[in-house]
């Protein structure tokens, strides 16, 4: 499989439709669920999706093989979806941050009743600026630095929206809590 997809990354540098469509029809399912992380609306998502293959197949020429192609190609739907918010007036940067400490609480355990579609729907109804953090660091899996120059913001930024958002997340979840013990 590495050597079929390399085969088929290098046949889309030389402008090989063929290969990008196979390319495509191997990411493209993968890709959707990525955007559908960041973009509720299904079809802003499936714009996002196409977007950030156009781009990659548009840069692909910058592609090194250092990372895998999917965690490339993940990463630039990733900033097209978060352009995408943007262009809605997404609010990430929070003026209040400047005079907080930075408090780094790695802990995300919770009570092993609460499901992990439990989980999934909190972090949906938080607010945008702190479950788009929350989605790259815990989902993605990128850290604070990552997220900074993901989303042009403070990596200080970075670490309080995780934090109030992780804060969020134990509120709406603590019901869980308090229904399991009894």
């Amino acid at each position: 499989m590495p050597n079929q997809i390399h085969t088929l990354i290098e046949s889309c540098k030389k402008g090989n439709q063929l290969a990008q469509m196979q390319v495509y029809d191997q990411y493209a399912k993968a890709m959707f669920t990525v955007a559908c992380r960041y973009l509720d609306d299904i079809e802003e998502a499936k714009d996002a999706m196409q977007e950030g293959f156009l781009k990659a197949f548009i840069h692909i020429d910058k592609y090194e093989p250092t990372a895998t192609f999917g965690a490339w190609l993940k990463r630039i739907v990733i900033n097209q979806a978060l352009d995408t918010l943007k262009k809605r007036k997404l609010e990430l940067v929070d003026d209040t941050v400047d005079n907080l400490q930075v408090i780094d609480d790695d802990n995300w355990q919770f009570d092993s009743t609460i499901t992990k579609a439990d989980i999934l729907l909190a972090v949906e109804s938080l607010k945008d600026k702190y479950k788009v953090v929350v989605k790259l660091y815990l989902i993605e899996g990128y850290d604070h630095e990552e997220i900074s120059e993901i989303l042009n913001i403070p990596v200080k930024t970075s670490r309080t929206q995780l934090r109030r958002g992780k804060q969020k997340l134990r509120e709406l979840l603590n019901p869980h809590y308090n229904e399991a013990r009894y």
